[in-house]
């Protein structure tokens, strides 16, 4: 495997810094701040068209539905300038990736002709309705039913942890059609408008006090049959292709060492108030450094060899999961680091004198939930002893 860029990936890089200067002021979060809020969101919304003028939102996508075709290698290159960048990544979210794959995959012409163009274009985004507060890591445990009713479908039932569905405008949500059926055979996959009648999301707001996750409850929601997304009772087969473009492993090394790249830098460029030795000079700093240097690299070539894999026609099996699990609890370890290397300064909020514009405390916080998402790190450690080392179901 040869990771090094060849001369047109690095054109391509090239032309996706020059769209990132044009369009992304360097101060942007100084600007509409760097949490929640009503003018951020406008400014997410703007830069994300600017994107989909682009076709920037549909990367991998195949030509024929509006996308640009890219490889893997060019989406690993393009996740990589934009976490560089610390550019807005709400319109990279399920619509783009999990939803549009399902679309092109098991999606009807008529289902592709109406929801890919808006995602494509930056105009509407989507949300998972997909675990329940009793069915997480056991997703096929779910209970939220849909019952036929004519040409329309009755769902009743409760999602949990449904990222941004307050911002959304439709969902993909799985809800279970034959009850009577073993749990992976009797689900369907729906897409969803969030304001159908019946629909209430109740915000959950998270431990660093931001409002991303909601509960949403269906009280007799009605939805027409031919918003059914795949065959009928064929849902968790569907599922399998968003979770696995979620879990694909090419993007969680990103983030991170974007970072550490802070890090570094601060720590090369501070000195202590109180006139001792500047932090670089610290041995303890600098083997924490060094190390977290070793995991970031290892973390990023995990990730690039799945996207070489991707890029040669060989979908990863284990090898996303090793990606993922290194790379969210290098992110654990990545934040506490920087609480250490900020000292009392990690604790201090965004505002005049924070350093890193304080981020770390709100970041270190955050993380705690990364090896959670797309899959926890004992799902991921259970999937790399099976298919990576052949042990098979355990006890």
């Amino acid at each position: 495997m040869d990771f090094r860029w060849n001369d047109e990936e690095l054109a391509f890089r090239d032309e996706i810094r020059a769209f990132i200067a044009e369009n992304l002021p360097s101060n942007w979060k100084e600007q509409v701040g760097d949490t929640e809020g009503e003018e951020r969101d406008d400014f997410e919304r703007a830069f994300g068209k600017k994107m989909g003028e682009r076709r920037y939102l549909a990367i991998g996508w195949p030509e024929e539905y509006g996308g640009l075709g890219w490889s893997p290698i060019q989406q690993l290159i393009f996740n990589e300038e934009m976490a560089r960048a610390k550019a807005p990544r709400s319109f990279l979210g399920p619509g783009v990736f999990q939803v549009a794959a399902s679309l092109i995959t098991h999606g009807t012409d008529e289902q592709k002709r109406q929801f890919l163009p808006p995602i494509a274009k930056g105009e509407e985004r989507w949300c998972t309705l997909f675990s329940e507060p009793n069915a997480g890591s056991d997703l096929a445990s779910l209970q939220t039913a849909a019952v036929e009713d004519g040409d329309d479908f009755i769902i009743n039932g409760q999602k949990i942890w449904s990222s941004n569905a307050h911002k959304s405008e439709h969902g993909i949500l799985l809800a279970r059609t034959d009850p009577d059926a073993p749990k992976h055979k009797g689900i369907s996959y729906f897409l969803v408008d969030m304001d159908t009648p019946g629909m209430t999301i109740q915000p959950i707001i998270n431990m660093v006090g931001v409002h991303h996750f909601n509960a949403v409850f269906f009280d007799n929601v009605r939805i027409p049959r031919n918003r059914m997304l795949g065959p009928q009772n064929r849902g968790w087969y569907v599922a399998t292709t968003s979770l696995n473009v979620e879990r694909s492993g090419i993007r969680f090394h990103v983030p991170m060492e974007a970072l550490f790249d802070e890090l570094v830098t601060f720590v090369r460029d501070s000195a202590h108030d109180n006139g001792f030795d500047p932090l670089a000079k610290h041995p303890h700093l600098r083997a924490k450094l060094a190390e977290a240097a070793c995991k970031v690299r290892m973390s990023r070539l995990l990730s690039y060899r799945v996207a070489w894999q991707q890029s040669h026609g060989s979908p990863p099996s284990y090898e996303a999961s090793l990606s993922k699990l290194v790379a969210t609890e290098l992110a654990q370890k990545m934040t506490e680091l920087g609480m250490e290397v900020l000292g009392l300064y990690g604790q201090v909020g965004p505002g005049r004198g924070a350093k890193l514009r304080g981020k770390m405390d709100r970041l270190y916080r955050a993380q705690r939930a990364a090896t959670l998402g797309a899959g926890t790190s004992e799902i991921q450690r259970t999937l790399i002893a099976r298919r990576g080392l052949g042990m098979g179901q355990a006890q």
